[in-house]
């Protein structure tokens, strides 16, 4: 009769470790193919937009926010996320002067500012989009002057306003929160 070793939990897991090791891919899970491009869509009133997925950091359901005096009606506060407070600008009333509605659906895209970050209150958000080379070629110039220095084109059906958070937070006007 053969005698059942007992393992500790330390080694049980260290086993799971070599184990998982000997199987895991020298390739990183990439979606390299030319031409492809990813985005994360969502709405800000009645507009479709798309940003870079490397723009984005995180998505948020809207914490409670406290609000910050003294400054524009678009900075609606400050979230504690994970112990760092975050000013919270809504996207909607930034971009065409219309305030927000706080609904279900409503998001926080975070978007990395300088050594800190900034977080965009958006209507909703419908997850990863992939734009191929043929939606480019096909795209739209954005013709509404309230978005031309954020969206260079509109691509894909429905019509999604390809916009850079980039531009955004090293905008002039983005930067100044003061009222």
């Amino acid at each position: 009769m053969s005698q059942v070793q007992t393992l500790s939990p330390f080694e049980i897991l260290a086993r799971y470790e070599r184990l998982s090791l000997a199987h895991a891919s020298d390739t990183p899970e990439k979606l390299e193919a030319p031409g492809l491009w990813r985005g994360i869509g969502y709405r800000v009133g009645s507009r479709l937009f798309v940003s870079g997925i490397d723009e984005i950091s995180e998505l948020l359901a809207v914490p409670t926010l406290t609000p910050v005096p003294g400054t524009q009606a678009w900075l609606l506060g400050v979230a504690n996320v994970r112990g760092n407070l975050v000013p919270v600008i809504d996207l909607g009333r930034f971009l065409f002067g219309e305030r927000t509605l706080h609904s279900e659906r409503a998001r926080l895209l975070m978007v990395r500012q300088g050594n800190g970050s900034v977080a965009l209150l958006v209507d909703e958000v419908f997850g990863q989009r992939t734009v191929d080379a043929q939606q480019r070629v096909g795209a739209e110039a954005e013709d509404d002057p309230r978005l031309s220095r954020f969206v260079d084109d509109r691509v894909g059906e429905p019509r999604l306003a390809v916009f850079s958070m980039n531009r955004l937070v090293r905008a002039p006007d983005f930067r100044q929160a003061a009222a």
